[in-house]
């Protein structure tokens, strides 16, 4: 299969050299990839210097000074770009696992001056995501209630089976776990919104997509693994964790869905009661 586009990679790693060293040696021989870029986003262990005994004319090892994924990601971008220019930019955590390289050519060749956000299947524990609805601010505020939130979570956001039917099939929302970008186009909406420092790129990518009438679409027979949250569950504790979300979820819904002050303020209470019920489960080990 013929690459159409020049083709980059770009890795964010944070404290997490063992995932990183295997998706570079999964990947460092994929002629089909121009360059790869990883960007440490700022790690306090040894991850940027092991990871630089990789650095060669393919692989470039450039260091982060904010730990704000979104930062990384655009870090990353911005030298990418200076470096070969026009060219699809593939975006991965490092916990990735790509099977072939032909998969990253079929999906390269699928971006174009409409299609300027790409994603395939991504198998975590084998449950399949292929992207999803993009919600509301009423839908957001039901999230954040306990029990209740996921089975909303699980019908709001899940397209049907039989929309996977076709090769491809447009969505409002890709995974952030590794997706295809147009670079030209990321640089037209000025990058990712690095307001946030963890969570909800995807949401607030999709928006810029949808405000230029453009698509994300995912190709429904490429398949790559992700090994979910390992990097993540390292770094942060589950409260912290938590509490990064809820926060990128306030500022997507008052940003990019334009919340009202009533549904901020909702926002916020559903977010106290969980955090309560949070604390009850851990005081008594529920």
């Amino acid at each position: 299969m013929k690459k159409i586009n020049k083709i980059g990679f770009i890795i964010v790693n944070y404290n997490d050299y063992l995932n990183t060293s295997k998706l570079l040696d999964n990947i460092k021989n994929y002629s089909a990839i121009d360059l790869i870029v990883v960007v440490d986003n700022n790690s306090n262990d040894e991850s940027y210097k092991l990871l630089k005994k990789y650095e060669n004319n393919k692989i470039k090892i450039i260091k982060n000074n904010s730990r704000h994924f979104s930062s990384g990601l655009n870090f990353g971008a911005k030298f990418l770009i200076n470096k070969i220019g026009d060219c699809t930019i593939i975006f991965s955590n490092s916990d990735i696992i790509i099977k072939e390289e032909k998969d990253l050519i079929e999906l390269s060749n699928y971006i174009n001056d409409d299609n300027v956000v790409v994603g395939p299947v991504v198998n975590e524990h084998n449950v399949l995501n292929r992207g999803w609805h993009m919600p509301t601010v009423n839908s957001e505020i039901i999230f954040n209630l306990a029990y209740l939130g996921k089975k909303h979570k699980a019908k709001v956001l899940n397209y049907e089976e039989k929309d996977y039917k076709n090769k491809t099939t447009q969505v409002d929302v890709v995974s952030g776990c590794f997706f295809l970008v147009q670079s030209k186009f990321l640089e037209k909406v000025n990058y990712f919104d690095e307001n946030t420092f963890l969570y909800y790129e995807e949401q607030i990518l999709a928006t810029k997509v949808k405000n230029e009438n453009k698509k994300e679409i995912i190709v429904n027979d490429v398949t790559i693994f992700h090994n979910h949250s390992i990097s993540i569950d390292k770094s942060l504790k589950r409260i912290n964790k938590h509490k990064i979300l809820k926060k990128s979820q306030r500022y997507f819904c008052k940003n990019y869905l334009h919340a009202n002050i009533f549904q901020m303020f909702l926002l916020y209470l559903t977010d106290y009661l969980f955090r309560i019920i949070l604390l009850i489960r851990g005081i008594f080990r529920i």
